[in-house]
């Protein structure tokens, strides 16, 4: 009977142990907040702003270069 109970302690550990390694692997992963919908358009906005500044300038910088002639 204590060969039973022997067992059937050192499975519980290894039970615990488990649980406690799945949890110190989730704790690991990083955690990646999903921005709110409001922030996403920003950034989407921010990108088309710029791609437009930057043909600007590139016009700008032809008309000058022309200018420049």
């Amino acid at each position: 009977m204590t060969g039973d109970r022997t067992e059937a302690a050192v499975q519980r550990i290894e039970a615990a142990l488990a649980r406690i390694a799945q949890a110190a692997d989730r704790a690991r992963e990083p955690l990646a907040p999903a921005a709110p919908p409001s922030v996403t358009a920003l950034v989407e906005r921010h990108e088309s702003l710029r791609e437009t500044v930057a043909q600007a300038l590139g016009q700008l910088d032809l008309l000058l270069d022309e200018f420049d002639q």
